[in-house]
């Protein structure tokens, strides 16, 4: 697979050459935007599919350095054969709290994932939505979710998130 790794330093200007080196350093880089008119924040990796054979993963309403520490704990996991279950609840994420993961649309990469974009040169690259409870431990598809948390993450699913719920 070819990469932004494989592209010449000279052919790359400051910020791209910062960007590669900390994917080679890490093996992964977390990009993070802030919340605007637009939407909520949100956090998301690249280097996750090529260092880990992992979907990238996005996580969106979650303060940086939280989502940034999910994240690492998550790329943790996938190297060592830990993979994140794909429509399940799972307590592998926060630990203590519920926590799904679901496929992102390719629709949504343009406006969501454009570092990875770049460094994988397209949309070649699979990428899954971490989604999180309310305090009560309910989803956003689930009756009774806080609906004051409806807009810190939306569905980047091709069908729904509760279409994507295995079992």
């Amino acid at each position: 697979m070819r990469t932004a790794l494989d592209a010449p330093a000279e052919a790359l200007d400051p910020s791209e050459r910062a960007f590669v080196l900390e994917v080679k350093e890490h093996g992964w880089f977390r990009t993070n935007v802030f919340a605007d008119a637009e939407g909520p924040g949100f956090s998301f990796t690249t280097g996750f599919w090529l260092n880990a054979q992992h979907p990238e993963v996005i996580v969106c309403g979650l303060k940086s350095e939280v989502a940034h520490d999910i994240l690492w704990d998550l790329f943790r996991d996938a190297k060592s054969g830990k993979p994140i279950a794909i429509g399940q609840r799972t307590l592998d994420v926060f630990g203590n709290f519920p926590a799904y993961a679901f496929p992102v649309a390719e629709r949504f990469y343009a406006d969501h994932l454009g570092w990875s974009r770049w460094f994988y040169a397209g949309d070649s690259f699979p990428c899954v939505q971490i989604v999180w409870p309310d305090r009560a431990g309910v989803f956003p598809w689930e009756e009774g979710f806080d609906v004051t948390l409806f807009d810190a993450q939306p569905d980047l699913t091709e069908h729904g998130w509760n279409a994507g719920v295995v079992g």
